[in-house]
C-alpha cells in the first residue's frame, strides 16, 4: 500500500506501512482470490475485524491521530460492505431462500450500524466519545457478522444461486464505491475536513 505526500504538515493517513503490519496484504489479496459471493463477503468481514483490532492497539498506545483516521477507514469499509450486500447480495438471498424476515433483520442491523458510522464520521480525533462509539460499532458488527456467517451464508451456499456470477457483481460494485468514496472529505462537520481529502481507500490506479 502506498501513501500520499503529507498534507498541511500532517503525516499521511492510511494504515501504517510497516512491513510487518498485520493488515497490509490480507484484505485485498483475499478479496482477489474470492471465488464466490460468500467468500468475498467473509473476506470483508475478516478485514473489518482486523481493523477493529488495529484500532484497539492504537487506542492502547494513545496514537490519537492515526486511531481517528483508522476509525474513518473502518466506517468507509463498512459503508461499502453494507451497500453491496443491500444492493446485490440480500435481494439474491431473498429470492433464493424466500426468507424475507432474515433479510429484513439484516437490513435493520445495517441501519443501526449506519447511525453509529455517521456519528464517528462527524467526530474529531480528540473527541472523548470516539473510543466508546467505535466500541459500540464493533459490538454491533460482530453480532451481525456472526448471524450472517452462521445462518445466511450457509443458506446461500446450499441453494442454487450462481455465487460466482454474484461475486463478480459484488466485486465490480465494490470497486466503483471504493473509487467514489475514496475521494470524499476526510471528515464531515469538523475542522479536519477543511482543505483535506482522504487518502484512505483510494482505488489503485
Amino acid at each position: 500500500m502506498t501513501t500520499d505526500t503529507p498534507r498541511d504538515g500532517k503525516d499521511p493517513v492510511p494504515m501504517p506501512s510497516a512491513a510487518n503490519h498485520p493488515a497490509v496484504d490480507m484484505p485485498r489479496t483475499r478479496n482477489a482470490q474470492a471465488k464466490d459471493a460468500v467468500a468475498l463477503l467473509i473476506a470483508d468481514h475478516d478485514k473489518v475485524k482486523q481493523l477493529f483490532r488495529e484500532y484497539e492497539r492504537l487506542q492502547n498506545i494513545g496514537d490519537i491521530s492515526l486511531k481517528a483516521d483508522l476509525a474513518l477507514q473502518l466506517c468507509m469499509e463498512l459503508e461499502i460492505h453494507t451497500a453491496i450486500e443491500e444492493e446485490i447480495f440480500y435481494p439474491a438471498v431473498r429470492t433464493e431462500t424466500g426468507d424475507a424476515k432474515m433479510v429484513q433483520e439484516a437490513i435493520q442491523e445495517h441501519a443501526e450500524a449506519k447511525e453509529l458510522i455517521a456519528h464517528i464520521q462527524g467526530m474529531s480525533g480528540d473527541d472523548p466519545d470516539l473510543d466508546s462509539t467505535v466500541a459500540m460499532l464493533r459490538k454491533a458488527i460482530e453480532h451481525h457478522v456472526q448471524e450472517e456467517e452462521q445462518a445466511m451464508f450457509p443458506m446461500a451456499r446450499q441453494g442454487d444461486a450462481d455465487l460466482a456470477a454474484l461475486c463478480e457483481q459484488l466485486a465490480d460494485r465494490k470497486e466503483q464505491l471504493e473509487h467514489d468514496m475514496g475521494a470524499r472529505p476526510l471528515r464531515s462537520g469538523t475542522r479536519e475536513a477543511v482543505g483535506e481529502r482522504s487518502a484512505i481507500g483510494k482505488a489503485d490506479s
